[in-house]
């Protein structure tokens, strides 16, 4: 797994808020016109496509048209071009308005969309963001998210807790999603082919006496999501549920 915060951290906040622009003194770019914004929509366009490792500087400079040499001028390494990636990303997504909506309503919004941010550029589910890229795209994703626990009587410390547990609910749920459909891809198989290919073979040695409980709650979470898992049952249930949690905080802190 990739990391952010892995670069230079003076060069990283110089490129993520363009100061200076855009390359270092003294050198001259590979040719007109390019910069670190094309370097960066670029870098996206070929994760997007192909994942994070597919945004190798050589690939990059490859569908620039330039060599790998000429593409360190504007971007010093690996890392901060994934710092610049991810600011990007952040920064191009939708913040649905829930202003004036209930609490759930507005929270709700925000997962769903993560959830978009995260199917739409898969390879940011493979990047730990512990030390989060700090620049505009990241900051203003920030500032939206936390106003919409605004009125709800939690102290700041609480309200970044409550995020992050929100947002780390979403990571978890969408990556489980993207490893299902690997699942699919890698044995060429549905869910739903692979259970009818297997059942005979569990039938032979599953004792449903000895287990009941796991035969009669299998059988019916099987049959009502034809496989053993539901990307989107999870979400929506998971969802609930952490706001349910959520909601007895908020609860708690009103009544105190």
């Amino acid at each position: 797994m990739e990391r952010s915060g892995a670069g230079d951290p003076a060069r990283t906040l110089e490129l993520l808020w363009r100061r200076p622009e855009v390359r270092a003194p003294g050198k001259r770019g590979p040719r007109s016109g390019l910069g670190v914004d094309a370097v960066v929509a670029t870098a996206v366009q070929l994760a997007d496509a192909e994942g994070l490792a597919a945004a190798s500087m050589r690939r990059v400079a490859q569908a620039l048209g330039v060599t790998a040499m000429s593409l360190y001028t504007y971007v010093p390494g690996k890392g901060e071009l994934i710092d610049l990636m991810l600011d990007a990303v952040h920064g191009a997504m939708v913040h649905t308005d829930r202003a004036e909506q209930p609490w759930r309503e507005r929270l709700a919004a925000v997962a769903d969309d993560n959830r978009a941010l995260l199917e739409g550029h898969p390879w940011v589910v493979d990047v730990s963001m512990l030390r989060p890229p700090l620049g505009p795209g990241f900051m203003a994703k920030y500032e939206h998210e936390l106003r919409a626990f605004a009125g709800l009587g939690l102290d700041d410390v609480e309200v970044d807790a409550a995020l992050t547990y929100l947002l780390s609910f979403v990571q978890g749920v969408v990556r489980a999603a993207m490893e299902a459909r690997r699942s699919r891809v890698d044995t060429a198989l549905s869910d739903a082919q692979w259970w009818a290919a297997n059942a005979p073979l569990l039938a032979r040695v599953f004792d449903a006496d000895r287990y009941p409980t796991a035969a009669r709650v299998g059988a019916a979470a099987g049959a009502a999501h034809d496989g053993a898992y539901s990307p989107e049952h999870m979400y929506r249930f998971g969802l609930e549920r952490v706001l349910d949690g959520l909601g007895a905080m908020i609860s708690r802190r009103g009544a105190s």
